[in-house]
């Protein structure tokens, strides 16, 4: 155990302590003489020399210790040595509470949910699934060198990332009994495409047309595969794909359509000023870009390089054109996260982390509050004389 100031400087308002010994010498109590007749007549004597004379000397001894407890306050003082050094043993959600604590062999270990925060093993089990890996190095971090850490794990894992945890320490990894939920896959939603052409202009309509019918179950019955309109209909929610096939300038609706978070892919002969295209979405197959893209505030933009004309694409033809133009309005596929646990086992050579000291301010300022009310209440008492 050690202690330390993380600001030495602090100890300047040492000097401060000269101030009550001042108030106290100034504020004396005052000795008024009398003069009586039959005294005049008695020879003076030389009169005695005055000492240094403090007046209630325990409000006096309450203020420097005040004082000088504000100066170490202000040093920022801290302490290390403290660390807890007991076991861990760290229970993944989908074992039971019981069998972890079957694995204790030592009444001092300390048992804890793997899930953010470390709830205690008292606690209900965390629902949802944990992010493992992130959680082990989160805990490898915090956790003092030296402390021994179990992890219990059932025999398959949900939430493993792409990487086997890396830690500073020796992990006691255990398979027991017990199963993770599994999280559900998600099922693609039918994706209805919704279309602004300019009026009395249709080209490149139908192989659009085709493409969004091709997205729907086979057996999908009341839903439209396309909605299209010209450029004055109404602007679909943002969740829905816009297909904007008018020539010349992006009218400022769609602009702030797009800002709000929405997805847009242009013809090639719609502009939108202030908007620089950073992307390539689509390729053919010889590496031209077939569909630009950027990012406008919320959402996205993406623009076809060549007009909707089989000579100039021939990509409208082929018969990969609907998964190809589904997959530039799809959300990014998300990787998969389940994993034997034997496989995601952690690895040594982690970085270790120094363990922060304990700061010792917050202790201090509530000792120096209940000292404040002590001194107030010396100073103002009824009994009191009058000092300072």
């Amino acid at each position: 155990m050690s202690l330390a100031f993380l600001l030495p400087a602090g100890f300047a308002a040492l000097a401060a302590l000269a101030l009550p010994l001042l108030l106290h010498l100034a504020r004396r109590h005052e000795q008024k003489p009398t003069d009586f007749a039959a005294l005049r007549w008695l020879r003076q004597k030389p009169k005695p020399r005055h000492r240094i004379r403090f007046d209630e000397w325990p409000l006096l001894l309450l203020r420097l210790l005040l004082l000088a407890l504000l100066a170490l306050w202000l040093a920022r003082p801290v302490l290390s040595g403290l660390d807890d050094t007991r076991p861990w043993i760290v229970v993944v959600p989908g074992v039971e509470a019981a069998v972890a604590q079957a694995q204790a062999k030592e009444p001092r270990m300390r048992l804890h949910w793997l899930a953010s925060g470390f709830p205690a093993l008292e606690e209900p089990a965390p629902s949802g699934t944990p992010a493992i890996g992130s959680l082990l190095r989160q805990l490898d971090a915090e956790l003092p060198p030296g402390v021994a850490l179990t992890v219990l794990v059932p025999a398959t894992l949900q939430g493993a990332d792409a990487e086997r945890p890396a830690l500073s320490r020796t992990v006691t990894w255990k398979i027991v009994e017990g199963a993770m939920q599994a999280t559900p896959a998600a099922a693609a939603a039918p994706l209805a495409l919704v279309v602004r052409h300019e009026a009395d202009n249709e080209r490149g309509l139908r192989y659009l047309r085709a493409a969004a019918r091709a997205w729907q179950p086979t057996n999908a019955t009341g839903t439209a595969a396309v909605e299209v309109g010209t450029t004055g209909a109404p602007l679909p929610a943002p969740s829905h794909p816009l297909v904007w096939l008018a020539p010349g300038p992006v009218p400022v609706p769609v602009v702030q359509w797009i800002s709000a978070g929405g997805t847009a892919l242009l013809a090639r002969e719609s502009t939108l000023d202030g908007v620089a295209m950073t992307s390539v979405a689509w390729r053919d197959a010889d590496g031209a870009p077939l569909v630009e893209a950027a990012v406008h505030g919320q959402g996205r933009v993406l623009r076809f390089t060549r007009p909707l004309r089989p000579d100039a694409m021939p990509a409208l033809v082929e018969a990969d054109f609907p998964r190809r133009l589904r997959a530039l309005f799809d959300a990014p596929v998300v990787p998969p996260t389940r994993v034997p646990a034997g496989d995601y086992a952690p690895v040594g050579g982690g970085a270790a982390y120094p363990v922060a000291p304990r700061d010792l301010q917050p202790w201090l300022a509530l000792l120096i509050a209940l000292l404040v009310l002590v001194e107030r209440w010396m100073a103002t008492r009824r009994t009191r004389s009058a000092a300072p």
